[in-house]
C-alpha cells in the first residue's frame, strides 16, 4: 500500500505530461508554418512535466527552452506557454521564485520580440502577451499561497506534536510526584508503626526467654509477620521512588514462601493444610506473586471472619496454568453473597490483570471458597 501511495504522484505527473503532449501536438500540427522540429520540441517540453514535483528547476529549464524554440519558429499561439506556466508554478511553490520570474520574463519577452516586429497582427500578439502575463502572475500567486498554506499545516502539525509531547511529559511528572507522595506517606505512617510492633514483639520475646518462660506462639508470629511486613514495605517504597525499576527486580514473596505463610497462620490458631498437585515448574514472577497474595488474603479473611474454622490450601500445576484454591469450613451463610471488601477487590484486580478468573463465594456445604485460575502466558 505504501508503494502505491508513493507511486501515485508519479502516475499523475505522467498523465499530465501525456495530456499536455497530446494537446500541443494537435495545436502545433494545425498551426501554419510549423514542422516536425516544432512538434519534437513541443513533445519534449510537455514531457518535462513528469519531473515538475521532484525536480522543479530542471523541469522549468527544459520546458522553457523547448517552448521558446516552438514559439520563435512557428506561431502556434498562447498554448505553447502552458508547460512553462506549470513549471513556473512548481518552482515558486518550491521557493525558487527568482528562477521562475527570470524564466517567465525570458519566455514572454522572447515571444514578444519575435512576433511583434513586422507582423500584421501585432495588436493580437500584444493582447495575447498581456493575457499570458496575467496567467503567469496568477500561477505565481497561487503557488505562493499554496506554499504558505503547506508551511502553515506543517507548523500546526509540529505544534500539535509538541503539545502532545508536553502533555505526556506533564502527566508523567504528575504521576512521579504522586508516587513520591505516596511513598512518603507510607514511610512516615506505616514504617514507624510496624517498626514499633517489631521492636516491642522482640523485646517481649527476649524478656520471656530471659525469665525462662515459654514464648507464646502468637507473639512469635507477630514478630515474624512484622519483619516480613517491613521487608515488603521497603521493597514497595523502592519501586514507588524509582519508576524505572521493574517491579520484578524488587524482592517479593512467592509460592516458595507458602510454607512459612501457612505455618504463621497455624501459630495464630488457624488449622491449615497445604496440598500441591501437578508438576512443579518455574512460574512467571507476576503469577508467582499473585498466587502468594491470593492465599495470604484468603487466610487472613478466614482468620477474621470465620472464627474457629479450618482452611485447606490447594495449589494445582496444570498444563494451561496455575490453580490456587482456599476453602474453609466456617459458618458462612451459603445463600449470602460475599461482601466485596478491599481484599476481594485486590485479588480480583490481580487475577484480571493476568487474564485469569477468580471465584469467591460461599460453599454449599458451609464455609467459603476462593479459587483463582492463573494462565502462564502473557497478561491479557
Amino acid at each position: 500500500m505504501r508503494f502505491f501511495d508513493r507511486g501515485r504522484p508519479i502516475v499523475q505527473d505522467g498523465l499530465l505530461a501525456a495530456a499536455m503532449a497530446a494537446a500541443l501536438s494537435v495545436i502545433v500540427l494545425g498551426a501554419p508554418g510549423t514542422d516536425a522540429l516544432d512538434l519534437a520540441f513541443a513533445l519534449a517540453g510537455s514531457l518535462a512535466l513528469v519531473a515538475w514535483r521532484r525536480a522543479p528547476l530542471a523541469a522549468l529549464l527544459a520546458a522553457t527552452a523547448c517552448m521558446l524554440v516552438v514559439a520563435a519558429h512557428g506561431s502556434p499561439g498562447p498554448a505553447v506557454a502552458y508547460p512553462v506556466m506549470v513549471t513556473v508554478f512548481a518552482a515558486v511553490r518550491a521557493g525558487h521564485w527568482p528562477a521562475a520570474a527570470l524564466a517567465s520574463a525570458v519566455f514572454l519577452g522572447t515571444g514578444l520580440v519575435v512576433n511583434v516586429p513586422g507582423a500584421d497582427g501585432s495588436g493580437q500578439t500584444l493582447q495575447d502577451t498581456a493575457l499570458l502575463v496575467g496567467w503567469f502572475v496568477a500561477a505565481g500567486v497561487v503557488a505562493t499561497v499554496t506554499r504558505h498554506r503547506q508551511a502553515y499545516l506543517e507548523e500546526a502539525e509540529r505544534r500539535a506534536a509538541e503539545a502532545e509531547r508536553t502533555r505526556e511529559e506533564a502527566a508523567l511528572r504528575r504521576a512521579g510526584e504522586e508516587r513520591l507522595r505516596i511513598a512518603r506517606e507510607l514511610h512516615d505512617s506505616l514504617t514507624h508503626s510496624i517498626s514499633v510492633i517489631k521492636v516491642q514483639a522482640g523485646v517481649a520475646v527476649h524478656l520471656a526467654r530471659r525469665r525462662g518462660e515459654d514464648v507464646p506462639a502468637a507473639l512469635l508470629a507477630i514478630q515474624e509477620a512484622s519483619g516480613d511486613a517491613m521487608r515488603e514495605l521497603r521493597a514497595t517504597l523502592e519501586v514507588l521512588r524509582d519508576p524505572g525499576r521493574p517491579e520484578e527486580e524488587a524482592p517479593a514473596s512467592g509460592l516458595d514462601r507458602l510454607g512459612d505463610l501457612v505455618e504463621r497462620a497455624r501459630s495464630l490458631g488457624l488449622p491449615a493444610t497445604v496440598t500441591v498437585s501437578g508438576t512443579r515448574r518455574e512460574l512467571p514472577d507476576e503469577v508467582d506473586r499473585a498466587a502468594y497474595r491470593i492465599v495470604q488474603e484468603a487466610l487472613t479473611n478466614v482468620s477474621r471472619h470465620a472464627g474457629g474454622a479450618a482452611a485447606a490450601v490447594r495449589v494445582d500445576y496444570t498444563d494451561a496454568g496455575l490453580v490456587v484454591q482456599v476453602d474453609d469450613d466456617g459458618r458462612a451463610d451459603p445463600g449470602a453473597p460475599p461482601v466485596p471488601g478491599t481484599g476481594l477487590l485486590g485479588m480480583r484486580e490481580r487475577v484480571t490483570a493476568l487474564g485469569g478468573r477468580l471465584r469467591a463465594e460461599p460453599r454449599p456445604e458451609g464455609g467459603f471458597t476462593v479459587r483463582a485460575e492463573l494462565p502462564l502466558g502473557e497478561p491479557a
